[in-house]
């Protein structure tokens, strides 16, 4: 499987990890929209100009994305998909239905398979979602983030006229998950159940009130959570926040029975040491679905629901009944 990886910021780089420890995949090159000759890669992968990726029409089976959801993906998704099968990330839950439409469009028009919203949250977490409601029918659905470095919202920081660099911590509530998980079934609203965390360098002589009042105002990332924001050097913040981490825990609790009598509790949970790096790996094991589902003639958008669990893997079915199943 011939991957090529399109952006080499923190994703790209765990793209990269992914694919060298993969037994049936090799990288064909990084593409970016920086300089070539100031990119070096980690395991000295060749590196090309962005535009030059359409002369490698052919060549390569599925183009992993690693660009930012807030401005990036909405654009790069659809467009190299009318020429290469893709693979992204986007996490901006609340835009993921039109993203899907747009995407659908330009890879069904290309007979491209293209599967967006890949990674944890979307992709893992929201497949545990869709397990857990389908077994237990007659009960809720609790997603909690964190403590963990959000690189989507990181991202969105970023793009603020006079940030310089910034890292986004979401942090859950440990009241509200205390009452999940007794049973107690809350209701709880966006703000009751996470707050966030921000750490702002800001350019010399920028307006830090108003950048401020541009992140807690943020929709679809701030504006519904209590949100802190901490201006810190650039020297604190490479201290202090250049770790990655993040993790967090999906819990669905529901009753069964006559006369629903008998509780469940259903929780999947992930913790993190890097952030991009798993995130890259469940990329890498789209692709690797995208891949076959070309083979078979399959075209358009699909996210993490339509992928069959066993397309994801390099074992054959036969090798899965036996060691898995």
């Amino acid at each position: 499987m011939k991957i090529a990886i399109y952006g080499y910021g923190n994703l790209g780089k765990g793209v990269e990890c992914a694919v060298h420890n993969a037994c049936d995949a090799e990288l064909v090159g990084v593409f970016t929209r920086r300089d070539p000759e100031a990119v070096k890669t980690l395991t000295g992968a060749a590196v090309y100009k962005a535009d030059d990726l359409p002369k490698f029409k052919g060549k390569i089976d599925v183009v992993i994305i690693c660009g930012g959801s807030a401005t990036d993906l909405p654009k790069m998704t659809p467009a190299l998909a009318k020429d290469f099968c893709v693979v992204d990330s986007f996490d901006t839950h609340a835009k993921i239905p039109q993203h899907f439409e747009n995407v659908d469009e330009a890879a069904k028009a290309a007979g491209t398979v293209a599967v967006i919203s890949a990674g944890w949250d979307p992709g893992m977490f929201s497949i545990n979602r869709l397990y857990a409601s389908a077994i237990l029918p007659n009960g809720n659905d609790y997603t909690f983030w964190g403590r963990g470095v959000s690189q989507g919202h990181s991202d969105a920081i970023r793009r603020i006229e006079g940030v310089v660099d910034a890292r986004q911590y979401t942090v859950p509530v440990e009241e509200a998950l205390a009452k999940v998980r007794s049973g107690e079934n809350p209701t709880l609203t966006t703000r009751q159940k996470h707050t966030r965390e921000c750490f702002v360098v800001a350019e010399e002589g920028a307006d830090l009130e108003e950048i401020r009042r541009k992140i807690v105002e943020m929709p679809n990332y701030f504006a519904d959570y209590d949100t802190t924001v901490t201006f810190v050097t650039l020297e604190e913040l490479r201290k202090n926040h250049s770790a990655l981490p993040h993790g967090g825990r999906v819990i669905r609790t529901g009753k069964t029975g006559l006369n629903n009598e008998n509780s469940h509790c259903i929780e999947y949970s992930l913790q993190l040491d890097s952030n991009p790096e798993f995130t890259a790996s469940v990329l890498l094991a789209c692709a690797r679905a995208a891949d076959k589902l070309c083979a078979r003639g399959e075209s358009g958008c699909k996210t993490m629901f339509d992928i069959a669990p066993a397309d994801l893997s390099d074992l054959s079915g036969a090798e899965l009944r036996k060691t898995m199943l």
